[in-house]
């Protein structure tokens, strides 16, 4: 057995928190397990708790959408939330049931080594940028050192549902998937050189973010 689905197994089997009564599967994630490009969301809908799949609603649907338009296919990329069980009534995720799953998406960034994280959405976002505002941040390549994963590099999108909701949102989503190839282009340039600061760097708890470009 490989050594992702090896994790696979063991996230399937996970009742470190009281979702795993509630929900009808675990969703851990799919994809491409060498994928360049690691996409984090909040946590299973209704449809993604039935399947056991990620994204496989209308959110999935447009983000297979804004895949496309950088020339993938949602086998090319690997996809997972924050959260492996959905919580009741589809509520935000409880800062104890973030804390129990954690471990197992730092063990499958660890596999995977995705050269880019995106993060879709506010919950994403604030478990790698705590305090921070997703309308400030979004769209900005960020380079930051997390204590479990070392250094990477992460992007900041809305989630695909909130364009959903709210119609204007969508050329935003679009505009800024359209940059993900030239984030992928900085980062190999740049990888083995100091970084410079050409955005506003922005201070998270006692660690900074650096701006890639």
């Amino acid at each position: 057995m490989s050594q992702y689905k090896n994790l696979e197994e063991k996230i399937k089997k996970c009742c470190k928190c009281h979702l795993r009564g509630t929900c009808l599967n675990v969703v851990p994630g799919e994809g491409d397990t060498s994928a360049e490009i690691m996409f984090i969301g909040e946590g299973p809908g209704e449809n993604e708790d039935k399947l056991a799949r990620p994204f496989v609603g209308a959110a999935g649907k447009f983000l297979d959408e804004l895949i496309a338009i950088i020339g993938k296919k949602r086998e090319d990329v690997f996809i997972a939330n924050i959260l492996k069980c959905r919580p009741p009534g589809n509520r935000d995720p409880l800062p104890e049931e973030v804390e129990a799953c954690w471990p197992w998406l730092v063990e499958q960034i660890k596999i995977i080594k995705p050269k880019l994280i995106v993060l879709l959405g506010r919950h994403a976002m604030e478990r790698f940028f705590p305090g921070q505002k997703i309308s400030k941040v979004r769209g900005q390549a960020l380079r930051r050192e997390v204590s479990e994963i070392g250094k990477q590099v992460f992007y900041v999108m809305y989630h695909p549902a909130a364009a959903l909701y709210q119609g204007s949102l969508r050329e935003v989503l679009i505009a800024d998937f359209k940059k993900i190839p030239k984030v992928l282009e900085a980062i190999d340039k740049k990888k083995d050189m100091p970084i410079n600061y050409v955005e506003e760097k922005v201070a998270v708890e006692e660690n900074k973010q650096e701006a890639l470009f």
